[in-house]
């Protein structure tokens, strides 16, 4: 059955399936089913939809790149089963430390362990995998003669950590030194020589069971993956009599293929066949579960709705702070390193978290580049209309900007390929991945409730949702994410909360953090020593009237000011009388002096 014929087959449900799921095919809408059917076969949208598969899912696919079509699904069931119920010493070795960690942990999301997975019948995955791949039209056919959608096999590189056939492996050999090697590795036999050793290396025991120890232990280093390998003069011209080396034996034989002058692959029949006739091993059918800390939902809960508060206050007071004493702009744009110490001082946080609070308010439109000839960082009429809502809504505002932009606050202070530094609010720290990271990492933690998990189980997770999407960026961002989203206050104690779960999933997050928040208090306890004792979180408006007119002495269960002749000068520049009273053009100019010398009160 051809491609297209199958596609026009479809049912209307079906395609409409097909197109939420890949709406890129219809972007713009296609004139007809053939144009859907080529659309569909494209590179770029094949290769789009496959980042978008689990391991399972993808290594189906994979089995079926590397066998010969149509392959049945009681085949295709064979090959799986054997790479589900295969082990091997690193394996069982990596299977022990799991289950330790998860005894010494003492919790887990209830989900079997790596040797249980492996063992089940995956006939139930296999079933969902096949129907999944036909709604996303990667596999056609029925389940007697299952096909590839075309283009996969091209888009898929190195498949299993496979390497190319024999015949493809081989192609840019002179067709003189084909028939050499065919002489000697398949005397007597018809065809060209690259049919020849083709059809040699089909059952290439014999070959290797011929070589030394030593070009056994190089086929093994490959065997799983990578494919290639380096070596000199990778293409030599090299008889079974005159090879010396172990890369010569090989090479003598065809069971390594030279691809460059330096640069070796192992044909996939050769590896196959080291491989024991598998095409992947150590597969789980079942994402790997996750170890960590058991964690009390309510405790996590109210831990993050502090967070979340401290994250508002701290936004709150750094926009106070550069609406008296505004930071200029860089001549290369962003935000200088002692502007962004002073910040770290004045908020009393780390420096990564002043440069988490200037990010997400500048993403979230709360300050923005103004002023004079120069610029400067100053908070916009967005911060306005924000500072006068409540603490839950202008959280739900700071928490979906953090977990929808698509900057880097875990870059800043790192450095480039050039060797340069990356400053807060500066063009380079946006990368388009982290939005996904971080709704990928939270929907991780989604899966366990009342579950701290470990880092590396995140990790292993993550690789097993979205095998294709990985690399240290990713790593460093799903890093990122889960110290962000403590801080930010979307979880509490590692664990995901119950507000943070309803801000991924699009629910009333203000609703279920209101109540958890503490009361705010509407007066200070003045002291003779020139200080005020803050018994608990202020009002916005008194916390911003004494952000002002006093500096930050200690924080804890009460916080301490201290007023200073500095303080009250800041205070009266920004337009305060002494009787706490604005000067009439105050709501127009209250982000720096009053340059209008206004002494109406």
């Amino acid at each position: 059955m051809e491609f297209t014929e199958w596609i026009r087959g479809r049912t209307d449900e079906q395609l409409r399936a097909l197109v939420s799921a890949r709406p890129e095919l219809i972007t713009p809408v296609p004139a007809h089913l053939e144009g859907l059917a080529s659309r569909a076969a494209s590179p770029s949208a094949i290769a789009r939809v496959l980042d978008r598969l689990d391991r399972f899912t993808l290594a189906v696919v994979e089995t079926l790149a590397v066998r010969e079509e149509p392959l049945s699904k009681d085949a295709l069931r064979a090959l799986i089963t054997a790479a589900l119920a295969a082990g091997d010493p690193d394996d069982a070795q990596a299977d022990d430390a799991q289950t330790s960690r998860s005894r010494a942990t003492g919790a887990s999301n209830g989900k079997a362990g790596g040797k249980r997975a492996r063992s089940a019948d995956p006939m139930p995955a296999l079933t969902a995998a096949l129907d999944r791949l036909r709604e996303l039209a990667l596999v056609y056919g029925p389940d007697d003669a299952l096909h590839l959608g075309p283009g996969v096999r091209k888009v898929l590189d190195d498949p299993a950590g496979l390497g190319p056939s024999a015949t493809d492996a081989f192609r840019h050999h002179a067709p003189e030194q084909l028939a050499e090697m065919a002489d000697d590795v398949a005397p007597g036999t018809t065809g060209t020589g690259k049919e020849r050793l083709a059809a040699a290396l089909a059952d290439p025991a014999g070959l290797i069971g011929s070589v030394s120890p030593e070009a056994r232990a190089a086929l093994d280093q490959l065997a799983w993956g990578p494919p290639t390998g380096r070596v000199p003069n990778a293409r030599r011209e090299v008889r079974i009599e005159s090879a010396r080396s172990p890369i010569e034996e090989l090479l003598a034989r065809g069971l390594l293929a030279a691809t460059g002058e330096e640069s070796v692959t192992l044909p996939r029949e050769v590896a196959l066949h080291l491989r024991g006739g598998r095409v992947h091993r150590g597969l789980l059918a079942v994402p790997p579960p996750l170890q960590g800390a058991a964690r009390d939902q309510k405790l996590t809960d109210r831990t993050a709705a502090g967070q979340a508060f401290s994250f508002v206050r701290s936004v709150e007071e750094l926009c106070e702070r550069w609406s008296v004493e505004p930071p200029g702009v860089l001549r290369t744009g962003g935000l200088g390193v002692r502007d962004l110490k002073r910040a770290t001082t004045e908020l009393d946080v780390p420096e990564w978290v002043a440069a988490l609070v200037v990010e997400v308010a500048h993403a979230a439109g709360l300050i923005a580049a103004g002023g004079g000839v120069d610029g400067e960082w100053l908070p916009t009429a967005g911060y306005d209309l924000w500072r006068v809502r409540s603490t839950a809504d202008r959280w739900v505002t700071l928490a979906a900007t953090w977990l929808h932009m698509d900057r880097v606050p875990g870059l800043v202070g790192d450095r480039d390929e050039r060797d340069r530094p990356f400053n807060a609010l500066h063009t380079d720290l946006r990368r388009s991945s982290a939005p996904g990271v971080r709704a990928a990492t939270l929907g991780v933690l989604a899966a366990a409730p009342g579950l701290a998990p470990d880092r590396d189980a995140v990790l292993e997770r993550l690789a097993w949702e979205q095998p294709r999407r990985k690399g240290p960026l990713r790593q460093q961002l799903t890093e990122f994410t889960l110290r962000e989203a403590e801080q930010v206050g979307v979880t509490g104690l590692g664990a995901l909360s119950a507000h943070g779960r309803l801000l991924a999933e699009g629910g009333d997050a203000a609703g279920a953090l209101a109540p958890l928040l503490p009361e705010p208090v509407d007066h200070v306890l003045l002291q003779a020593d020139l200080t005020a004792v803050a018994p608990g979180p202020l009002t916005s408006e008194l916390n911003r009237w004494m952000t002002l007119t006093a500096d930050v002495e200690s924080k804890g269960g009460a916080t301490v000011y201290r007023f200073s002749e500095q303080s009250i000068r800041r205070a009266l520049d920004a337009g305060h009388g002494g009787a706490r009273s604005w000067c009439r053009c105050w709501p127009a100019i209250r982000r720096r002096r009053c340059r209008r010398r206004c002494r109406t009160w």
